[in-house]
């Protein structure tokens, strides 16, 4: 399972980040004005999509074709992004155009002089139909690299509707309340959650709303960059707030060992699958389309979600995760990228996947009518409150070495915090040790 949350996306469902009042004006429409201005030319793109998220993005590629003249290839690269990017520019064979899944990323290639910055037509429509927000994850030292073509809403909780009916609970509005519902779920003869905690990237996101919430932007902020040590009160707090779950037998399905064997797609069928163990799954908006796909559930009725509540006084967090468009310095045809990247920057390619499900968009132009589902819609909604507030994932803003890389880092240390959460104060020290290390090198 890749650290990325958006792997598994299928048909069912989709959200728009769409994070401001109304739409503006400004920036093009189009890319080459439908003239077939690029005839003849090749774009080759390369990012971590495969199966039907590879599938849906070649349609955009193939509308980009269609408007402009240029054939596209799309390269698979697996999880490892930086390191067969990096191959293939020392080889003398850089793509075009690359999606970065992660800002630690797309800070380490900008870094290398890797990145050439967005052309003025693709900076006026990210300026003019993107929060600001979405422009500060794209720039490094002022200058504005990336485009947020595709954005994951991580701020989820999802349940089965029948579990809560049978146990008489509804959708908690507060941590507290989050484990009293799961309690009542659990005395109902169902499990409360449950955990992949084989795969370390969900753990960090259970980490990232409780600390959102409970520590506010600020702090988050600050320990997404290494400003605030690891080691700092306000994470110690947030683990012992992260380990009432994880302690608690009663509210993991099979118990830590069992958390510890199951992936994400395994933690979603223990809820939707054919023998349900569990009354909630808490993951990103992406759930919805294994539910769907993979066990026929229907979203909304079958399958539903709340917003992850809010922990200890502070507001209710809105975590993101998202893949951004870059040009390469070194590629044979920036030019031809860079006109790509101006069309991604459209609501035009962006309703393309939209259409087509398992999406969703920065990009406030894009008309809601796209999406067709009203858990989108609430989805929507929820996202739009939030406004500037919403902050990307911490882990996807760290180097790889501590926030993306499996069996070690932040991922392994809440994988043992998971197998014993008897002292906080212990991971939150090893975490800071780990953390130090990686921003050093």
């Amino acid at each position: 399972m890749m650290r990325r949350r958006t792997t598994l996306l299928t048909g069912c469902t989709a959200l728009v980040l769409a994070l401001g009042a109304t739409a503006c004006g400004g920036g093009p429409v189009s890319a080459g004005g439908g003239d077939k201005a690029l005839d003849g030319q090749t774009v080759t793109v390369a990012g971590v999509w495969s199966g039907s998220e590879q599938k849906n993005f070649q349609k955009v590629l193939d509308a980009f074709t269609e408007k402009t003249g240029a054939k596209t290839q799309f390269v698979s690269t697996g999880d490892n992004v930086s390191t067969v990017v990096g191959s293939k520019i020392e080889g003398g064979n850089a793509p075009d155009v690359v999606m970065v899944p992660q800002v630690g990323v797309l800070q380490q290639f900008a870094k290398k002089g890797w990145l050439k910055p967005l052309s003025p037509a693709a900076q006026q429509t990210i300026t003019a139909d993107y929060a600001p927000v979405w422009k500060k994850y794209g720039s490094v030292d002022g200058t504005l690299y990336g485009l947020y073509f595709k954005a994951a809403h991580k701020s989820t909780v999802w349940y089965s509707p029948d579990a809560f009916t049978q146990a008489g609970v509804k959708p908690p509005k507060t941590y507290d309340e989050l484990l009293k519902a799961g309690h009542t779920v659990s005395d109902s003869g169902l499990a409360a959650f449950a955990v992949a905690g084989q795969d370390g990237w969900t753990l960090t996101d259970w980490f990232e709303n409780i600390y959102l919430s409970q520590a506010g932007p600020e702090k988050y902020d600050a320990l997404a960059t290494h400003k605030l040590k690891w080691s700092d009160p306000s994470v110690v707090e947030a683990l012992s707030t992260l380990g009432k779950l994880f302690k608690d037998k009663q509210l993991i399905a099979g118990g830590q060992k069992e958390a510890l064997n199951t992936d994400f797609p395994g933690s979603v069928e223990k809820v939707f699958g054919p023998k349900a163990e569990a009354g909630m799954v808490y993951e990103g908006d992406f759930v919805a389309g294994v539910a769907h796909d993979q066990f026929g559930k229907a979203i909304g009725k079958d399958a539903n979600f709340f917003p992850f509540p809010a922990v200890g006084g502070g507001t209710a967090p809105v975590v993101s995760g998202g893949d951004a468009a870059v040009v390469l310095k070194d590629a044979k045809n920036a030019k031809a990228g860079m006109k790509l990247l101006e069309y991604l920057a459209t609501p035009e390619a962006a309703a393309v996947w939209a259409k087509a499900g398992g999406f969703l968009s920065p990009n406030k132009k894009l008309d809601l009518a796209q999406y067709g589902d009203d858990v989108t819609r609430a989805t929507a909604k929820s996202l739009v409150g939030a406004g500037d507030s919403v902050r990307f994932d911490m882990s996807d803003q760290a180097p790889a070495a501590f926030g993306g890389t499996k069996g070690t880092g932040e991922w392994k240390l809440l994988q043992d915090y998971l197998r014993d959460p008897s002292d906080p104060k212990a991971t939150a020290a090893k975490l800071e040790a780990a953390a130090a290390k990686a921003y050093q090198d």
